[in-house]
């Protein structure tokens, strides 16, 4: 430990428990949980409120439903490239610099599209709907790349246990965001949502100024395509794809359909979203002790969560090839196990992917966890672009019955393979094991003994 508080990770992998390690938090450590806690927080609640109201905002300026879905997913390409770059020169920049500068451009953009429904004309709106985005989507790549790598600083041997703590902030995020945008823009219009919360992450700038502490770190020779190249990380990768992009589906879609299908209001509409993002706000801290105390668990929790995923899905409209009349009170089922298995699929994926970078020889520090967060960020944005832009499509192409029994196939191919994956891995383990095993003494003895 350093003499700041900050735990180093030189001589100790993640995921493992330090017999030296002191079971009470440093001064700089709950500062730091405070922080990144306020983060997911606030720019989950931002990131969330779109959901109940402005697709049907949007159609009414003309905006049909691709367009839309491409409103959403051209906000998690560019957050895909601002993971990938951020990533890599997190150090050069300063983890404590890019998070609060992340903050800062996030609420100024959430005001700016507060102000668009006063834009004329279809082609102006949706043109400043795609710029203010992608900006947007910029400023929260920089603070969840810096919030993942800080906390996975700080925090080196309880990285599940504590990106499982604060999901609690994210999910509260995702919870609040959707009912808290819907009753305000039913109460008072399209502007005042955004910038009521817009002001609201303002605030956590100087926050986290005061709160944060600072990080010194040694830049590293690593690269995004050695750390992707590896089979293990490339199916760990595939799978946060299936997450995000389901996750974008349902912001694309689902608001459209529920109104639809159940005549259901904006309001209610929000609630409904309550679904996915309670059981994983709930959730998310026991999967991550567990994640935590039984490592060896952490790749079945992945794929027994993804395939739970995979079956919401088909479930949701549900699948035409069931012949199931859609029942509002399945569609709510569908959306807790969804947001369950989101928890247990996502919470061991980042201890996993960073524990596999260790053991392939990349050097523990703020430099490789900054690969690893934009890792993860650029894929789980890969998700989220691929989700609402694939399901708009195919939502206005067949119907959201179809899209959703789609979107549930790609995620069941995903833990298939990373399933088969493991399998293969472990026979191949034993393999090994009875050949080391077969070793007479004089051959594994010294020539020289």
């Amino acid at each position: 430990m350093d003499p700041n508080g900050v735990q180093q990770t030189d001589n100790s992998a993640p995921g493992e428990a330090s017999s030296g390690a002191t079971q009470r938090m440093s001064r700089q450590q709950i500062l730091t949980l405070i922080s990144v806690a306020s983060v997911n927080f606030s720019s989950m609640i931002c990131y969330s409120i779109l959901g109940p109201f402005f697709p049907n905002e949007a159609k009414k300026k003309g905006a049909s439903q691709t367009v839309i879905g491409l409103i959403f997913g051209c906000y998690a390409l560019c957050n895909l490239m601002g993971s990938l770059i951020l990533g890599k020169y997190i150090v050069h920049i300063g983890a404590k610099f890019m998070l609060i500068s992340g903050l800062f451009v996030s609420a100024g953009c959430t005001v700016l599209f507060g102000l668009l429904d006063k834009v004329p004309g279809t082609v102006n709106f949706v043109v400043l709907c795609f710029i203010i985005r992608s900006v947007d989507a910029v400023g929260f790549a920089a603070a969840m790349t810096s919030s993942f790598a800080i906390s996975a600083k700080v925090f080196p041997n309880n990285i599940a246990t504590v990106l499982g703590s604060l999901e609690i902030f994210t999910g509260l995020g995702l919870i609040l965001g959707p009912p808290l945008g819907g009753l305000l823009y039913q109460s008072f219009g399209y502007e005042i949502p955004f910038i009521i919360l817009g002001c609201f992450l303002s605030l956590m700038v100087p926050f986290n100024m005061y709160m944060l502490p600072n990080f010194d770190a040694t830049p590293s020779k690593d690269s995004f395509i050695r750390l992707f190249t590896r089979p293990k990380i490339f199916l760990i990768s595939f799978v946060i794809f299936t997450l995000s992009s389901g996750l974008g589906f349902l912001d694309a879609t689902l608001s459209i359909f529920a109104t639809e299908k159940f005549g259901l209001k904006p309001g209610y509409v929000g609630l409904l979203l309550l679904g996915v993002s309670l059981p994983y706000c709930l959730s998310s801290p026991l999967l991550g002790v567990v994640s935590d105390k039984f490592p060896a668990a952490r790749k079945w929790l992945m794929v027994v969560g993804g395939l739970a995923t995979a079956i919401g899905f088909c479930f949701l409209g549900p699948t035409p090839i069931l012949h199931i009349q859609g029942q509002l009170w399945l569609l709510i089922l569908m959306l807790t196990i969804i947001g369950f298995s989101l928890g247990m699929t996502g919470i061991p994926t980042f201890p996993e992917i960073l524990i596999c970078a260790y053991e392939n020889g990349f050097e523990e520090g703020l430099s490789t966890l900054g690969l690893v967060s934009g890792l993860f960020g650029a894929v789980w944005s890969i998700g989220m672009f691929f989700g609402p832009t694939f399901g708009g499509f195919m939502t206005q192409t067949l119907n959201f019955e179809w899209a959703a029994t789609i979107e549930g196939g790609i995620g069941f191919i995903a833990s298939f393979l990373l399933g088969a994956y493991f399998i293969s891995e472990g026979a191949q383990r034993k393999r090994s094991s009875r050949v080391v095993g077969r070793e007479s003494p004089e051959e594994s003895s010294p020539l020289l003994g």
